[in-house]
């Protein structure tokens, strides 16, 4: 499932596990496990073998990749009742790194019951071919975002796309840090602060803590 984006991806519209509970996602996967794990924690790492696919009952992860020096790309954040590792069936390394926003249960379905899963469900199937097919089309708006937009466009992107409508504006609820909200874009924070604070000094935009307020169109350039 991983992939390089500017924005958060787009799960497809059916979730195979949102609404179950322990007890039925062991019924499905009888080697399944419950783990825990707290805010901040790597449970996978990019390069590691892709042998589990793991459902979210609390909480939330991130997708990102990292360089050498630490510097991160967020391509995704999953949330409970969704889940992440669907290339598992390949059992190949692991394109991304995955780690908790917040204190965090997962359920680990094993390789094996994952194949069993798509030949016996077809709920779950038709959900893992959705969530592919939403995959390579993101893939498709990143290449093009990246290729044909500086900055500035994919940060007012990302915002349009975050933004609900509350009260005649739109706010973004992610508690995002501007590094946070830096690596979701794959720009510098340093560059984010700049344009945030121009946003903010023209009206279009407020800032309370980590929430930002869209109070107008955002302007086509900067």
């Amino acid at each position: 499932m991983m992939h390089s984006s500017t924005r958060a991806a787009q799960a497809p519209a059916i979730k195979a596990f949102e609404s179950f509970d322990e007890a039925r996602l062991r019924e499905m996967s009888p080697n399944g496990s419950l783990r825990t794990f707290p805010r901040k924690t790597v449970v996978v790492n990019e390069g590691d073998l892709t042998d589990s696919l793991y459902v979210v009952m609390s909480g939330s992860v991130k997708i990102y990749m990292s360089d050498a020096k630490g510097k991160e790309v967020i391509v995704a954040v999953i949330r409970a009742g969704d889940y992440f590792g669907e290339v598992v069936l390949d059992g190949g390394p692991r394109s991304a790194s995955v780690a908790t926003l917040e204190n965090c249960r997962l359920f680990v379905i094993p390789q094996g019951d994952v194949r069993g899963l798509v030949e016996r469900n077809a709920e779950f199937a038709n959900d893992l071919i959705l969530r592919l097919i939403s995959r390579v089309r993101s893939l498709a708006d990143t290449v093009r975002s990246l290729a044909l937009k500086d900055v500035y466009g994919r940060l007012v992107d990302f915002l349009e796309s975050q933004a609900i409508e509350e009260g005649g504006t739109r706010v973004v609820h992610d508690r995002l840090t501007q590094n946070e909200l830096a690596a979701r874009i794959g720009a510098s924070r340093e560059m984010v602060s700049r344009i945030l604070k121009d946003l903010g000094a023209g009206g279009y935009i407020s800032v309370a803590g980590k929430q930002i307020t869209l109070h107008r169109k955002l302007p086509a350039r900067w």
